[in-house]
Formats: C-alpha cells, sequence, structure tokens
C-alpha cells in the first residue's frame, strides 16, 4: 500500500492524513504507431505520477495522486480505429467537478499532470482562476518541463508514437510494446505527410491536424532509436524537477501574493 496513491490506500490511511497537494494525471486511449498499447498516454501519466509523488513524499510532502482518467480529446483521431474521444467542454466539467470535491476536503493545491497533447487545460485554468480556492497548476511533461533535455537524450523525440514515448515504454510498460522475434518494434518510421499550404508547413498558421491523413499508423516521429535506458533517463529528470516542485508547493501557504 502507497499511501500517495489513493486508489490503493484505504479509508484508515486518508482519514487522519493531512494532504495538502492533489495531483490529477490525464490520459487519452488512442493508437499508437503499431507498436504502443492504445493507454500509452494513461500509463505514462500514471508512471510518471507515481513515481514523482512518492518522491514528494519521502522527502516529507503529504501529496496524493488521484486515479487517472484514461480519455482525451482525440477529434483528430476519429477516423482512427477505436481513438475514444471525450470534448473539451466535457473534461472541463469533470475536472471542475474533482475541483469542488478537492475543496469540499479541504485540499486546496491541484497539479494537472497531461500526458496527451490532443488535451489543453490552460484555458480551464483561466476559466476557474478566481472562482474557486483551489489553486491549480498544469504540468505537461513533454513540454516546458522536458525540452531542454529532450535534444540530449533523443534523436528526435517525435511528436507520437515516436522515440520519446517508445523509450518510456521500452522502461516501463515493456510487455505492452509489440515486438518482432528478433526484439525489434513492430512499428513504420512515423513519417508524416505535409498539407499543400506553406504556411502551416512552417508552423505559421496551426490547424487541428487529421490524423488518417497526416500519418501511415498514427506514429509521427521515428521510433526505432528508442531504447529503455533513455526512457529511464528522461523519467530521472521529470521526477527530480516536479517532486521538488510539489514539495515547494506542499510547504508554501496560500496567502493573498500566492504563488508570489
Amino acid at each position: 500500500m502507497r499511501p500517495w496513491i489513493l486508489s490503493e490506500t484505504n479509508y484508515t490511511q486518508v482519514k487522519d492524513c493531512e494532504y495538502s497537494v492533489a495531483v490529477l494525471p490525464m490520459g487519452a486511449t488512442e493508437p499508437h504507431n503499431l507498436h504502443l498499447p492504445y493507454g500509452t498516454d494513461t500509463f505514462q501519466a500514471d508512471t510518471i505520477g507515481s513515481r514523482v509523488c512518492e518522491a514528494a513524499w519521502n522527502r516529507g510532502a503529504k501529496v496524493v495522486m488521484l486515479p487517472a482518467i484514461p480519455y482525451g480529446t482525440e477529434t483528430n483521431q476519429a477516423k482512427c480505429r477505436l481513438s475514444m474521444n471525450v470534448n473539451p467542454s466535457t473534461l472541463t466539467c469533470v475536472i471542475r467537478d474533482l475541483v469542488d470535491s478537492l475543496n469540499g476536503h479541504g485540499i486546496h493545491k491541484l497539479v494537472i499532470l497531461n500526458s496527451h497533447g490532443g488535451n489543453e487545460f490552460k484555458p480551464l485554468l483561466r476559466e476557474l482562476h478566481g472562482k474557486t480556492p483551489v489553486q491549480i497548476f498544469l504540468c505537461d511533461w513533454f513540454r516546458g518541463i522536458t525540452a531542454d533535455v529532450q535534444k540530449e537524450i533523443f534523436e528526435d523525440a517525435g511528436d507520437h508514437a515516436g522515440e520519446m514515448e517508445t523509450a518510456l515504454g521500452l522502461a516501463f510498460f515493456n510487455d505492452f510494446v509489440l515486438k518482432n522475434d528478433d526484439g525489434s518494434i513492430v512499428a513504420d518510421d512515423g513519417a508524416v505527410n505535409a498539407t499543400r499550404f506553406d504556411a502551416i508547413n512552417n508552423g505559421w498558421v496551426s490547424i487541428t491536424r487529421a490524423w488518417h491523413l497526416l500519418t501511415t499508423n498514427t506514429g509521427s516521429g521515428n521510433p526505432h532509436p528508442a531504447t529503455a535506458e533513455k526512457g529511464e533517463r528522461l523519467m530521472q529528470v521529470i521526477v527530480d524537477r516536479l517532486s521538488t516542485f510539489l514539495v515547494e508547493l506542499a510547504a508554501s501557504p496560500i496567502d493573498e501574493q500566492f504563488p508570489f
């Protein structure tokens, strides 16, 4: 029993524990090239969250990881078989209800640990700002917190089911990664198609990308250089950085100047 994992712990532990920070892992259910499982984003969020909370707990922070939400926004993968979509407005309602629950239980600090690029939660933070006593923070682990080390660890981290996500899969849920008899992964090279517009291809204009037109087998980024060791290196960076933040957040009083 790990007392920082709500789904594993019990009322005997919880009723007397003054948790100060909640972590909500957000995943998705979608294909990841030919080799990674549909639960990749959820497995990543759960694995990262549990390790980060453990490290923070061991440093004295009373943190609790809520059960991961395994669905995300998949409108751009609507034609990819069994991508399970939850619209942004629905996710907003779910998280708002969970925020209300946390407030009712006296937990006024929440970190959303997002593992799916289709989940855009910054508008939610702006919408709820000033409307709840719960202070909400967002960590897209695949963006800012690891951006500076991705080029050191990976040849090309990739966008979806590429080297970075495959490395985490090999390191932390290897049994679910599809492989050939020789141990190599079953995957294409993750090449993507350009649009007909230079402005979009150059990143000057953005769109919601139709994944069945963008990719061959839903992969964006070459997964083949991935190794478990690379995934472990990335995980250590995330755990070191995010657990330190949780420790600092747990210790910080909420006053009129918070978080400044």
